[in-house]
């Protein structure tokens, strides 16, 4: 250690020789050394949340990697060489203010088609032995077993190869999957199938076998005329399978097919062509999964920055907590001479040595744990692959990130003791607990405050992702600033619960409330993790639930329909015509899903949201739905020219009755639509409605997802037993009374929203709930000398213990109430924006939330107070 200098000692002096910065660095080495066994159980605590963050960045880094890397499986076409089909994006270019032109894309729910004059084109390419229209059509084989309708001409491209008699010639011959053949079925049988409206037989020529088994849905073989015919639009088709000549690689036919195709899919159409081969020729077969994707490495990256932020947070402050609990110790060392860089540098170097060991078991542990995220996110349509370097990749990388972080973090945290003067960290070290947080930090935590509740503001005059983005920053903000305001927000918190547990704790409870009051930074330390976890669950929660209540008490409200029927795959379009005809029913309309893409700018930014759409039969919906128009007429709703709109996005867009809206429907046509109707209930029924007719020939197969049926009043059974036989003869359809899931825009919530819900809630929350435990359990053990002082004064054992609960309980009370509020704040914003009533989370959540922080604070708290205690209470004496 060198002697006391002035202001060289806070920094390093480059004129100071090299022996003397080496020596330098040897005392700081030394200390580090001689410290880090004396405080094994306040760095134990410090290696708990850094393995944990390390574990959980990891594990981000493994989906991450896993989803980036990943490409639908090649089923349908694994033998073709290649495969024509349009492009599936659509994209928009607008210049944000004050900056250069960006281009935003989105992926297409439905086929987007080529034009069939393409298949000669490609033909007549080099290297091609053959083309292969390829379309397909929803069958219902026997009682209700969904299948691909073919044609045999494309069985070439999987490849499937007859097992039994022969390929089919007339219209009503047909080929079957050898998955679906009857047993004991055969050549000459027939077979009923259901295509575009009751079940018809058909003959069975043959029997198809594709040698292995994929995941996709079976097929069945039509001739090439009758499939045409059956899909319902010959001039254009699905997509183009490429066999090529024998020895000419996949490569050499890509290019020339691409030299001998247009640019564009069909004429007038701004679809480009694709020409795919190897594993992009799964992206033909799963339309959806690359969108699927996109979003999921959004929702992904959105969640790893709150990993991130969550981390950093509470390692700083375990770590912040850690070094004041060294104090005094810190100071003393001032006090006789080590200079604050070498008392720093000691610090960094214990933390990082804690850290790296720390990361590198954090990294190990993020293998399992990105693999059980993996399995939750791996679909049929997009499995998610493992190459051998991304565990290393991921492992290594959450080692490297919180190695590099900790120690200046530490340092940092150390700067407050170190800086001060030898004389007055003399008078530190006997009373080192401050009185409240530094200007710089006040000042930070008021500016976070006023900035989070300003993005709560902003939230309430914004819509959709741009009021969620807004009211995450503000749910962001407040958390740090409880986190930098802890000591002010403690003192308040004792002068509102202090007075209670006085009362109702007897000699327990004055020496709580009395020591709670004393270290109100401890008490702010404590409360950080409490508030972290419940202000986050809290808004992952009462958000999604919060939506789906209001869009079901939409729902409910618009339904009109008695019964609903459904069938697998959807129902054909004269369902609904034989159910009109039914005695007793009023109305019936079958609801075909799809979606639009919608251009617009946030904040100036150029940006294209995808949103569902219901295509409704405009003469029928008096009886079956009401949207609550409130201004124009529904009865308008006919052509391909008409649409109704949400009153909200109307005011968002600046439209009424009259004008007109121009989307992209689901297939990635252009439309300008002419707005007839304005509806309130958008929330339940979608931000759009458009015409049954005009929405068919865009999707990608134009069946119904549900038929909604209103019947007489007082007709009851009678009516639903006229609806059953209008339906009988079509395959597996069922009736039954309509429910709101029946009309809502999005009836069920999806196995990957469920798998987002686990990762964010689960996966972050239980580290959040690990860092309550970390940060109580390391305050709890640095309190061994005031527990050993109060069992010398004459404090009974029951009575610490009992002391030791009334101040768990007195810390849980404060975080949950301040978690609440903080979580409060945007969620009401984000609430009155989207749905205009207050936030709902499930009572049954809460409590489970409040039930889990109150067990890890008590387990913190009270078990490591007993277990040390074999020495603290135990014993009258030290």
């Amino acid at each position: 250690m060198r002697g006391t200098r002035t202001a060289r000692d806070r920094r390093k002096d480059p004129r100071d020789p090299p022996a003397v910065r080496h020596g330098s660095r040897r005392a700081s080495a030394f200390l580090a050394r001689r410290s880090l066994p004396a405080h094994r159980r306040a760095w134990a605590a410090v290696i708990a949340a850094t393995a944990a963050a390390a574990a959980l960045i990891g594990a981000f880094a493994f989906v991450l990697g896993s989803l980036l890397v990943a490409t639908p499986p090649v089923d349908r076409y694994a033998g073709a060489d290649a495969v024509v089909a349009a492009d599936q994006k659509v994209s928009y270019t607008a210049k944000p203010w004050g900056s250069e032109p960006k281009t935003a894309t989105a992926y297409l729910s439905e086929r987007a088609r080529l034009d069939r004059s393409l298949l000669a084109k490609a033909a007549g390419a080099d290297g091609v032995a053959r083309a292969v229209a390829d379309d397909s059509v929803q069958v219902t084989v026997g009682g209700g077993t969904p299948a691909v309708g073919r044609s045999w001409p494309s069985a070439v491209l999987t490849p499937y190869e007859l097992t039994e008699g022969r390929a089919p010639k007339a219209a009503t011959d047909v080929v079957l999957d050898a998955a679906l053949a009857p047993a004991g079925s055969g050549p000459g049988d027939t077979v009923k199938l259901q295509v575009d409206g009751a079940a018809k037989p058909y003959t069975l020529t043959g029997v198809a076998d594709a040698g292995r088994r994929g995941k996709g849905a079976p097929a069945v073989f039509f001739t090439e005329r009758r499939l045409t015919a059956l899909a319902g639009h010959p001039n254009t088709v699905d997509a183009i399978g490429i066999v090529a000549k024998e020895g000419v690689p996949a490569n050499t036919v890509r290019d020339s097919v691409n030299r001998a195709l247009p640019e564009r899919a069909a004429a007038g159409s701004d679809r480009a062509v694709r020409v795919l081969t190897g594993t992009e020729r799964g992206e033909a077969e799963q339309l959806g999964a690359l969108g699927g994707r996109g979003d999921q490495l959004a929702l992904l990256g959105s969640i790893g920055g709150t990993v991130l932020m969550v981390a950093l947070l509470v390692i700083g402050s375990t770590l912040s907590q850690a070094i004041h609990q060294r104090s005094g110790e810190l100071a003393l060392l001032r006090a006789v001479g080590a200079t604050p860089r070498q008392l720093r540098s000691a610090i960094g170097r214990e933390a990082g040595r804690v850290s790296a060991t720390a990361a590198v078991l954090g990294g190990i542990g993020a293998v399992p744990l990105g693999l059980a995220m993996r399995s939750l996110l791996t679909t049929d349509a997009l499995p998610l692959p493992v190459p051998v370097w991304l565990p290393v990749a991921a492992a290594g990388a959450a080692a490297l990130i919180l190695t590099v972080l900790v120690r200046p973090v530490a340092m940092l945290a150390a700067r407050g003791i170190t800086k001060l003067r030898p004389a007055a960290a003399l008078g530190a070290a006997s009373s080192p607990e401050p009185s409240e947080p530094g200007r710089f930090r006040t000042i930070t935590g008021l500016v976070l405050v006023f900035s989070g509740v300003g993005s709560a503001g902003l939230a309430t005059s914004q819509s959709g992702q741009a009021a969620a983005a807004a009211a995450s920053g503000a749910a962001t903000s407040l958390v740090i600033a409880v986190a930098l305001l802890g000591p002010w927000i403690a003192r308040i918190a004792m002068r509102v619960l202090g007075t209670p547990v006085r009362k109702a704790g007897g000699v327990s409870g004055f020496l709580a409330a009395r020591t709670a009051s004393a270290h109100t930074r401890r008490l702010g330390v404590a409360l950080t993790p409490i508030v972290l976890v419940v202000a986050f669950v809290c808004v992952q929660l009462a958000a999604g639930t919060t939506m789906e209540r209001a869009a079901d008490r939409q729902a409910a409200a618009a339904l009109r329909a008695d019964l609903v029927a459904t069938a697998p795959g959807g129902l054909p379009a004269g369902a609904a015509q034989a159910v009109r005809e039914a005695p007793g029913v009023t109305a019936a309309t079958g609801v075909l899903r799809s979606s639009v893409v919608l251009t617009h700018r946030e904040v100036g930014e150029p940006k294209l949201s995808s949103l569902p759409v219901l295509g409704v039969t405009a003469s029928q919906l008096s009886g079956t739905l009401d949207p609550e128009v409130t201004s124009g007429d529904l009865e308008r709703l006919t052509g391909r020219g008409a649409v109704a709109v949400g009153a909200e996005r109307a005011d968002s867009l600046d439209v009424g009755t009259g004008d007109t809206v121009e989307l992209r429907l689901g297939d990635g046509t252009k439309a300008k639509l002419r707005v007839v109707a304005v509806y309130e209930r958008s929330l339940g029924l979608g931000e759009f409605m458009l015409p049954r007719e005009a929405l068919a020939p865009h999707v990608s197969a134009a069946r119904d997802a549900s038929l909604l049926i209103g019947t007489e009043p007082h007709s009851g059974a009678a009516a639903s037993a006229a609806v059953r036989k209008a339906l009988a003869p079509y395959s597996g359809v069922l009736v039954r009374p309509a429910t709101a899931n029946d009309v809502r825009i999005a009836p069920a919530v999806s196995d990957e929203d469920n798998a987002m819900v686990i990762i964010g809630v689960g996966v972050i929350g239980g580290f959040a709930l690990l860092s309550v435990i970390s940060t109580l359990a390391l305050i709890t053990t640095g309190r061994r000398e005031e527990f050993r002082l109060l069992r010398m004064v004459g404090t009974g054992r029951g009575q610490l213990r009992r002391m030791l609960v009334l101040e768990t309980g007195l810390v849980t009370v404060a975080g949950l109430v301040i978690g609440t509020v903080v979580a409060a704040v945007p969620l009401t914003a984000f609430a009155v924006s989207v749905t205009g009533s207050a936030p709902y989370m499930p009572p049954a959540q809460y409590g489970v939330l409040a039930a889990a922080v109150t067990v890890a604070a008590l387990a913190a708290t009270v078990l490591p107070g007993s277990s040390g205690g074999r020495f603290v209470l135990k014993r009258r004496k030290g």
